[in-house]
């Protein structure tokens, strides 16, 4: 889903639904507008069902779209605050997609790096071992025969008659990076393995909270809603325990959150220096490590430009000098006939 263009239409229905346009037609209107794709169809077919009379909640347990979009429509619907649900919910996606995006951009470096390494590493195989190869060994046999081979080409041989190394490893790390971008679980499961990839993870989940606290779903229920949502397994132990801990009676954060591992001291303090109203707390969470995911995402970035441009020139230098070594036979062979 395109987060950025579910935002923007969430913003004009809120809008439409303001100037007392109904919501099937407000849909329908909306839609018309939209690119194909699958969010366009699953909301032409929510339009449809609520134009023959079905239930908001009927209509909307039908289709294809986020739980928590699904609930905060329902709370906003019950609370005769469409408008308002549907605004925050905007102001949501739109954070998602724009953080997401900063840190997508700090992706993009080393994929077009390991991407122009693997083909400068694939031409250089192809080019030794379909073209130069055969002849190579053919002529040092012939007319090196007896004589030592010069040091470099004796140190870089091993190397040399296994070039397919280099494709085959970098071939690797592209394959493991382009599974990291096209398998949501296995990206999700290293998102908090990394500095600002784990503070957007925080800012994320503080967000989520704020924004089913400020719909008016209690607490107990958005954290089993977190829950479900998250993917990590970690996460969901660690939010687990607050449920428990809420159960029993702790009402205080800082205690419904003690001990943890996943969510920091800063976190915790954070939501904690809100007093009861929670919501606060996770808005300004959520802003603090949206702010920290989006600096440490710009450092990287420019420390990434230097390091993977200095990182393709030593592949290519290296390889360059493999196949000049295999070379350096012939050159000693015509300095001993000159000579």
């Amino acid at each position: 889903m395109n987060l950025d263009e579910f935002a923007f239409f969430n913003q004009q229905l809120a809008a439409m639904l303001r100037d007392d346009i109904p919501l099937e037609g407000a849909l329908r209107r909306l839609c018309i507008d939209m690119r194909q794709g699958a969010l366009r169809s699953e909301l032409e077919k929510l339009s449809a069902d609520l134009a023959r009379g079905t239930p908001l909640s009927d209509a909307l347990a039908a289709r294809q779209l986020p739980d928590l979009y699904k609930r905060l429509v329902l709370v906003g619907a019950r609370g005769n605050d469409l408008p308002g649900s549907l605004t925050l919910l905007a102001d949501y996606y739109h954070r998602r997609h724009h953080l997401g995006q900063r840190l997508m951009g700090l992706m993009v470096y080393p994929a077009l790096v390991l991407l122009a390494a693997f083909l400068v590493s694939l031409v250089f195989y192809f080019l030794w071992s379909r073209i130069f190869v055969s002849g190579w060994m053919q002529s040092v046999a012939g007319l090196a025969e007896g004589r030592p081979l010069p040091g470099a080409t004796r140190v870089s041989l091993p190397v040399l008659m296994n070039l397919w190394v280099f494709p085959l490893f970098i071939g690797s790390l592209c394959a493991a990076l382009a599974a990291a971008f096209c398998l949501p679980k296995l990206r999700y499961a290293i998102r908090w393995r990394f500095p600002a990839f784990r503070e957007a993870s925080l800012a994320q989940t503080a967000s989520t909270l704020w924004l089913l606290l400020k719909g008016g779903i209690p607490l107990p229920e958005s954290l089993a809603l977190v829950e479900q949502l998250e993917s990590n397994r970690r996460v969901r132990q660690e939010v687990s325990t607050w449920s428990r801990r809420l159960t029993s009676g702790v009402t205080r954060f800082s205690q419904i959150a003690a001990g943890g591992q996943v969510f920091p001291p800063l976190f915790v303090w954070l939501v904690s220096s809100a007093g009861e109203d929670l919501a606060s707390g996770f808005k300004q969470a959520g802003e603090i490590y949206q702010s920290r995911a989006e600096q440490r995402s710009e450092i990287l970035l420019y420390a990434a430009l230097p390091v993977v441009v200095l990182t393709l020139g030593i592949l290519i230098l290296m390889q360059g000098w493999l196949l000049i070594s295999g070379f350096l036979v012939f050159i000693d062979l015509m300095n001993s006939i000159c000579g």
